[in-house]
Order: structure tokens, then C-alpha cells, then sequence
């Protein structure tokens, strides 16, 4: 797809470039720390409305390690729903100087989805998240479902990260 990005105050059209070729690179690649660049991550917490979550590997750490905090992200991009942000809700990061890069995200996040299949796209996220049982999943839903919360710790880039759903004497064993 072509996308024709405007200049603006804090982020030039070259860059807006830069940012979606690195966004659609990290989706093809299913979803591979090693392709979430530090500008994508910039642009994700700075135009897009999520929160920092401490750092890239904190914040690749709470999105990418588990089915459904994936899906909750993805979510954001997803024309079969609203587009609003799962950490604010509303619509607010699809207007504005950053419209242009964040309409095109969704547009290429489709397209690569759409060009992979809604079957192969899952599988391929599979294989990304769960590993082993990867040959026993066949959709999202069924990777949710096998997926479930397991574990407290999550390891990432040299980062641990605790789990939020779980009280801190569970984690600390205190």
C-alpha cells in the first residue's frame, strides 16, 4: 500500500515512513522483540495513547508475552471493532497531526492479515506465543482459550515484569 504522510511539528513525513515500515516488519515477523524498534515504541506511547509501561521491554513485556493481553492490543488496529484505545477508550489518537501514520498502521495491519489468511495469521501468532502446543491451536480464540495466565514472572530483554492480576504476597511469596 502506498501512504502519503504530511509534516508535522514533531514528526516528519520520512519519519511517519520510517515508523510504518517498521510497524508492518513487526507484524510480519510475528510479533519478534528484535523488530519492535525503539521509534515504533516511541511513536506507540507518544501518538498512539498507550502508556510508557517504564521502558520498550517493560512495555513489549505487558502487550506480547500473553494471547490475550496480544489480542487486547491488536484490538487498537482492528476495523471489525471501534479502533479506540485500550488504555484510554476513545478516539482521539485517530485524529490530529498523527492521523495520517495511525490510520495507515491500520490499514497495513489489515492488509498484512488479510494477505496471510485469518487462519494462517493465527497460527503464525501461535507458534509466536505458546510454542509446543502451537500444533493443537487453530484459531485465536482457541490460542486464548490454551493460552490462559500461567505463570507470575515474565521475562523479556533481561526485564522481570509481574504479572497485575496477581496480589503482591502471591508474587513475593510474603
Amino acid at each position: 500500500m502506498v501512504h502519503e504522510f504530511r509534516d508535522v511539528q514533531f514528526m516528519s513525513a520520512a519519519e511517519k515512513t520510517r515508523t510504518l515500515r517498521a510497524w508492518t516488519r513487526f507484524l510480519n515477523y510475528g510479533l519478534q522483540f528484535e523488530q519492535f524498534t525503539k521509534g515504533l515504541y516511541n511513536h506507540l506511547i507518544q501518538h498512539c495513547s498507550f502508556i510508557a509501561h517504564y521502558d520498550r521491554a517493560g512495555f513489549y513485556s505487558c502487550y506480547f508475552e500473553a494471547g490475550d493481553s496480544i489480542a487486547r492490543f491488536i484490538s487498537q488496529f482492528d476495523t471489525r471493532g471501534p479502533c479506540t484505545s485500550v488504555e484510554y477508550g476513545g478516539r482521539l489518537w485517530l485524529s490530529g497531526d498523527y492521523e495520517d501514520i495511525n490510520r495507515a498502521m491500520i490499514a497495513e495491519g489489515n492488509a498484512s492479515a488479510n494477505s496471510r489468511g485469518a487462519e494462517s495469521n493465527s497460527r503464525a501468532l501461535a507458534v509466536r506465543v505458546v510454542g509446543p502446543i502451537a500444533s493443537q491451536v487453530t484459531t485465536l480464540p482457541d490460542l486464548l482459550r490454551r493460552r490462559g495466565t500461567n505463570g507470575i514472572h515474565r521475562k523479556q530483554a533481561g526485564v522481570t515484569v509481574k504479572r497485575r492480576d496477581k496480589p503482591l504476597e502471591q508474587i513475593d511469596g510474603t
